[in-house]
């Protein structure tokens, strides 16, 4: 039941690296209590393997494992975390097929998406292997004659790690790894959707050679992931919580760990904005559109949510974003022509076609799309065309609500001033696009808009160089840059006297 199908077009090469336990102080074991829980394809909706579901028994021996990895692996030269992290990195880029193959069957994206989110997650690690040797302190100007004062940084302690089901790969990398280079230790809980990827990255892991209770991770089903979470949110030996979902999850999560003052970094909702001004590039705006939207079928954080476009560009844009869309593949992972796969599952369908159907019910104008897609190509319950409406209006849900698919609201606008003050007319602020070619402009808007993200004439801006975050209600922290890595430090001060 751990190994994909001999028939399937996404067999591996690697069949060990189809993980089905957890793995906990360099052992894979199964869950305390026995449970199992199942994983599905979202292009067919059929069961092809199982994994452990865990409870606070699984989660609490992951922390002590952890905690008693910690007292020796802070002591470890930075250059020796390096140089693990680095193996690390080799075995995800020679392996980055199964890896992909792997993440296409459990979440559905197209293949050569996942491809590119395998290469994308080397990234992150690549990066901080880098910064691990990197994580200077700082020597002080004596505030007075005999004194020497310096600041060193030290790891934080155990991190928790609890990553999303719409990037497997890239998300608990880009976690993970700055943890690592910074000598913490981790338990880590992948979304219940998609534990396999995460579960083969911790394989290589382990054939890096990290010491036995560095990386811990454990699987468990929706119902049982609030057990095995909270665990580690009353535990004071996990001084860190980093974690990317929803807005509602992540303010319980900062409620549940108040008491032992944990700190958080929280990647939680969008609700993104993308303005096409009169000036814009026309063409190179729908490029960007097209690539921020439909990347990962539309499920990714910071797509385009509310797109709008100046009444004197309207016309124009929406014609060639028509014919880009309807040039859009719909079809399974295996397929090299997909460009389009299946939503993660039912719940999200459900969402897609009441936004679909409320806009509609208010006016809205259908360009394209609008209805699922079920034939000899896409033969699975979750596929949705890409749809286009027009005429869209801030009392539609999909003003206020992320759709988390591949749906284009069109609204129109005039006045500069105006779209500024719809485009933040939300609690989130994750990112926010517009095209512009006036330099003034490009200036004036970019530090008007609120968000952490802003692309300029770009609709895709994710780098392991840059600090990605949000601020108001889609959460704090970064991750990514050299500013990831401080979320995984503590600075102490040191004062030495009597030197005279």
């Amino acid at each position: 039941m751990n190994e994909l199908r001999d028939e399937s077009p996404l067999a591996l090469s690697r069949p060990d690296l189809m993980r089905g336990q957890n793995f906990i102080n360099g052992t894979w074991c199964d869950a305390v209590k026995g449970g199992w829980h199942e994983v599905s394809d979202p292009a067919t909706d059929t069961v092809f393997s199982r994994v452990p579901d865990s409870t606070a028994e699984d989660g609490k021996a992951a922390a002590n494992a952890a905690a008693r990895a910690f007292t020796s692996w802070r002591n470890v030269s930075a250059r020796d975390r390096s140089r693990l992290l680095k193996r690390w990195h080799q075995l995800i880029l020679d392996n980055s097929e199964d890896l992909a193959r792997l993440m296409s069957r459990e979440q559905g994206k197209p293949l050569a998406e996942a491809r590119g989110e395998a290469t994308f997650g080397a990234a992150y690690v690549e990066w901080f292997a880098e910064q691990a040797v990197r994580s200077n302190g700082d020597m002080l100007v004596p505030g007075m004659p005999g004194r020497q004062q310096m600041v060193v940084r030290e790891p934080v302690g155990v991190v928790a790690a609890v990553t999303p089901w719409n990037f497997p790969l890239a998300m608990i990398a880009r976690k993970i790894a700055p943890a690592l280079a910074a000598g913490c230790t981790v338990v880590a809980k992948p979304a219940e959707d998609t534990p396999l990827t995460a579960l083969a990255l911790v394989a290589l892991a382990e054939e890096a050679g990290f010491p036995a209770g560095v990386i811990n991770i454990v699987t468990a089903s929706r119902p049982g992931t609030p057990d095995t979470v909270g665990s580690w949110l009353n535990d004071p030996r996990v001084r860190k919580l980093t974690f990317t979902g929803s807005t509602p999850v992540g303010k319980y999560l900062a409620r549940a760990s108040s008491d032992t003052l944990k700190r958080l970094s929280l990647e939680l909702g969008g609700n993104a904005p993308f303005i096409v001004f009169e000036d814009a590039d026309i063409p190179a705006a729908v490029d960007g559109l097209m690539r921020g939207k439909f990347r990962n079928s539309g499920q990714t954080c910071v797509s385009p949510n509310r797109v709008y476009v100046h009444d004197a560009v309207y016309a124009e844009f929406v014609e060639q974003l028509k014919v880009a869309v309807e040039a859009l593949t719909i079809g399974p992972a295996e397929r090299e022509d997909s460009l389009v796969g299946p939503m993660i599952n039912g719940r999200a369908i459900e969402k897609i076609e009441r936004h679909v159907r409320d806009a509609l019910d208010q006016g809205a104008t259908l360009i394209t799309g609008g209805h699922s897609v079920r034939n000899e190509i896409a033969d699975g319950p979750f596929y949705y065309a890409p749809t286009i409406l027009g005429d869209a209006k801030e009392s539609m849900t999909l003003h206020c609500e992320e759709t988390f698919g591949p749906l284009v609201p069109l609204f129109r606008f005039t006045d500069e001033a105006d779209v500024i003050n719809r485009a933040n007319d939300t609690s989130y602020g994750l990112a926010a696009y517009f095209y512009s070619q006036d330099p003034a402009r490009i200036w004036r808007v970019s530090g008007q808009l609120e968000a952490g993200v802003i692309g300029i004439n770009e609709g895709v801006f994710a780098s392991e160089v840059a600090p990605f975050g949000g601020i108001k209600e889609s959460g704090y922290g970064r991750e990514g840059s050299h500013y990831g890595l401080d979320d995984y430090l503590q600075f102490k001060y040191l004062c030495q006297g009597n030197l005279a």
